[in-house]
């Protein structure tokens, strides 16, 4: 069997999936914290580099207090609603030769179980590894409630997902520098929407790259 592990942001989709998923439900349910709250969290963003704290700490603004029905109805509007504009077409024609080659599909993001879990659902991965928001009873919280799923977090990931399944080959896919510790701890990595320098660098580490923006996917689906 192969494990194929697709990152989200940038890889599957085009851009950042968090802040349109916050300011749609801002749009329905307006606060007149959020603004203020998500000036101040980006100014001191540059100074403490924690992504996680900004994440927590946008979504709180944009949705703390919201009932589980609520964000499930949001949750649902905002996944059927992702089209051409935000989706790589790339990436669903690998998604689509992987399922076909019978590989267990795995959606491996630092973006929020909020919706990342109903994003896989949609386009057939067999299940969704992300960063975890905190719920108070029936009410979300907005904290992060597992470590931020991104860098040397995503290769402790990968490495239990080795764990899971022994002797399974793992091929990976990814977007951005942080990728490259996940990347390490697969048999195969691909480097996707990348500009000049981080292909090359990904050249130099041995990582295929390519480019699923325009409808371009790697090579057909190598088997162990």
């Amino acid at each position: 069997m192969r494990i194929a592990v697709f990152d989200l942001d940038g890889t599957l989709t085009r851009h950042d999936t968090l802040w349109p998923y916050l300011r749609g439900w801002t749009r329905r349910h307006p606060r007149l914290r959020f603004w203020p709250v998500t000036i101040a969290a980006a100014v001191r963003y540059p100074f403490d580099r924690d992504r996680g704290r900004l994440k927590a700490d946008l979504i709180r603004a944009a949705m703390a207090g919201a009932s589980r029905a609520a964000v499930a109805a949001w949750t649902a509007e905002y996944v059927a609603g992702l089209g051409d504009a935000e989706l790589c077409p790339g990436a669903l024609a690998q998604v689509t030769r992987h399922a076909a080659a019978g590989d267990r599909l795995v959606l491996l993001s630092a973006s929020v179980d909020l919706y990342v879990p109903e994003i896989g659902c949609r386009f057939g991965f067999h299940e969704a590894i992300c960063t975890a928001i905190a719920w108070q009873a029936d009410r979300l919280d907005g904290a992060l409630a597992s470590p931020n799923r991104r860098g040397e977090e995503k290769r402790r990931c990968v490495e239990s997902l080795r764990a899971r399944y022994p002797g399974a080959a793992v091929t990976a896919y990814g977007n951005a520098a942080s990728d490259f510790a996940h990347f390490e701890a697969a048999d195969e990595a691909v480097l996707v929407n990348a500009g000049r320098g981080l292909r090359r660098r990904a050249k130099s580490c041995g990582f295929r790259t390519a480019e699923w923006r325009n409808n371009r996917p790697v090579s057909p689906v190598r088997q162990a």
